[in-house]
């Protein structure tokens, strides 16, 4: 079967089962302009009132004494990690070994910033507080993850994050956080952002994943840190002329998705209970911490994927394109993300798409 690329089946679709449903650039950049006031001007290398007070609005949101918006969140970690590393004259970082910065940026903080890594914990778990206490090496900083994508969106029980923070405090390191998913956490932790970050020296966020924004990152901390990272987002090459259009976009998505994470949570929560009338799917993590979740279909991949595809095809309701591995055979990996186009379905109609995807792919 000759089957369309993915951009091309979605544009067949009128429903979408997970995220919010893709835009055209016309109708994303539609949205940003009807947001955009009259007289706003536009950033120049990184100075100028719009960006200056969208950095004030998080930061007062996350509670930190200041930020800095950055083109990605690459960029944002290795500096983060570079500047503690600095700080406390030593090299050697430690995180999960699901980590970002280990499996997706080329061993950047290696090649670039001359770091060492110690991975801690297990790779198909939440890391805990006796992983670290194996650590025998001095680091310089910890890096958490919360909560951590590669795990069905995992987070860590309150009382252990304050474990392992406090396990780090205990040797002088500082702690970070990749907040790439921070906005989905709230809801588990309830509790103000503020106060979920009051125990990290910095933290980054991410505007372009569930906040929907074009791109765009904010990195977070004490004055001096965030003086320290603009030096190093020059060198970097982060300080380019405008990035007003992302910045424009990653504000709106704050102010309008964010009052909906709830829901979104709330969406994915059920979503999950019916699931388990099903026993070819299973859901990682039981019940979902997040608007995130694993979802592992049993089946043949090839009779799945065809039978998601057909289901695009004939009733214009997109699901998946292709499904990722599992370490078991007969298990397939599909990251499910509740957003707004999932919650323009009904229950019952999830419900009956995944009856029906089974059904096809038996």
């Amino acid at each position: 079967m000759q089957k369309l690329e993915f951009g091309d089946l979605q544009k067949q679709c009128a429903h979408f089962l997970t995220h919010h449903g893709p835009l055209t650039a016309r109708q994303s950049l539609t949205e940003i302009l009807a947001a955009t006031g009259e007289d706003e001007r536009m950033d120049v290398y990184c100075a100028g009132t719009m960006i200056a007070d969208f950095e004030k609005e998080v930061a007062d949101l996350l509670g930190k004494e200041a930020a800095v918006f950055m083109p990605s969140g690459t960029m944002a970690q290795q500096i983060a990690l570079r500047i503690h590393a600095d700080q406390r004259r030593g090299s050697t970082v430690a995180f999960h070994p699901r980590c970002h910065l280990e499996n997706h940026e080329d061993k950047a903080y290696q090649h670039l910033h001359h770091l060492n890594s110690v991975l801690v914990g297990s790779y198909h778990n939440l890391l805990t507080l006796a992983d670290l206490e194996k650590v025998a090496d001095p680091i310089t900083a910890l890096l958490l993850e919360l909560p951590q994508r590669n795990l069905g969106s995992q987070l860590p029980l309150w009382d252990d994050l304050n474990a392992q923070v406090a396990w780090a405090r205990a040797r002088g390191a500082a702690v970070h956080m990749d907040g790439a998913r921070l906005w989905e956490a709230q809801p588990f932790y309830q509790r103000p952002y503020a106060e979920i970050c009051s125990m990290f020296d910095s933290v980054y966020v991410s505007f372009y994943k569930t906040l929907g924004g074009i791109s765009g990152a904010m990195l977070l901390g004490d004055a001096a840190f965030i003086r320290q990272a603009r030096l190093w987002m020059h060198r970097h090459g982060g300080q380019i002329i405008h990035q007003f259009p992302a910045l424009l976009s990653a504000r709106l998505g704050l102010r309008t998705r964010l009052p909906r994470i709830p829901d979104y949570v709330q969406r994915n929560l059920e979503i999950a209970h019916l699931l388990t009338q099903f026993d070819k799917i299973s859901s990682i993590p039981r019940p979902p911490h997040t608007n995130m979740m694993h979802l592992a279909l049993r089946g043949d991949r090839q009779k799945l994927e065809d039978a998601a595809y057909q289901i695009a095809i004939e009733k214009g309701i997109f699901s998946f394109y292709a499904l990722g591995d599992t370490t078991l055979p007969d298990w397939h990996l599909w990251e499910f993300v509740t957003g707004d186009a999932t919650l323009k379905l009904s229950l019952k109609e999830v419900e009956a798409f995944f009856a029906e995807l089974l059904e096809r792919a038996a």
